[in-house]
């Protein structure tokens, strides 16, 4: 009797194993989510802004993908996550440094902008309607430019949008001085003419 139990629970044993094994199927949500945040971080430019990230997430994906051709579906479910979570990152990345750039362009554009517009207001000071007014805008213009140039680092999108601000009174300032040098000047008395 005793050599009947340990053959059928033996063979309950393997037939379980076997049927786990047989129910495990190849993690294809997984796969599909990673392939998703690779197309994404791709669009977002991470082979341009964040280079190592997405090599280091294809590295992941890769070794994924060599897990599903050896039928290591726990392993590969694994893996294609930590790959989704490192085409996240690069994403995060590619488009701060992104964000960076066009901060930095838009930093540059609108500080030469605004020394052109000092150098017209320097010329018409005599003229200047507004002396209180563009004393106020001046500093508050040349003490923003200086606060989004740090922000570019830290908060680069945030420093966009404040670069966006300032441009608007740059350019309320070079509209009116513009007009302020099109008006004439006051009309000098006729002469009178000798008979």
């Amino acid at each position: 009797m005793k050599h009947v139990k340990l053959p059928v629970s033996f063979c309950v044993v393997l037939a379980l194993t076997l049927a786990f094994i047989g129910c495990t199927k190849p993690p294809e949500t997984e796969k599909q989510a990673a392939k998703a945040a690779m197309d994404a971080a791709i669009s977002a430019g991470a082979d341009k802004y964040a280079i190592a990230g997405l090599d280091d997430a294809k590295k992941i994906w890769d070794t994924a993908e060599s897990q599903m051709k050896e039928k290591k579906y726990e392993e590969a479910k694994k893996s294609y996550i930590d790959a989704t979570t490192a085409f996240k990152k690069a994403t995060m990345d590619a488009r701060k440094k992104a964000a960076a750039e066009q901060a930095n362009a838009a930093l540059a554009t609108l500080e030469e902008l605004w020394k052109n517009v000092e150098v017209a207001a320097k010329k018409m000071e005599k003229k200047l309607k507004y002396k209180g007014t563009w004393k106020t805008d001046a500093e508050a213009i040349s003490e923003g430019l200086e606060r989004a140039k740090e922000m570019i680092a830290t908060n680069p999108s945030q420093a966009k949008d404040k670069l966006d601000d300032l441009k608007i009174m740059v350019m309320k300032w070079e509209n009116t001085l513009k007009e302020m040098a099109a008006a004439p000047g006051k009309p000098k008395a006729a002469k009178k003419e000798k008979k």
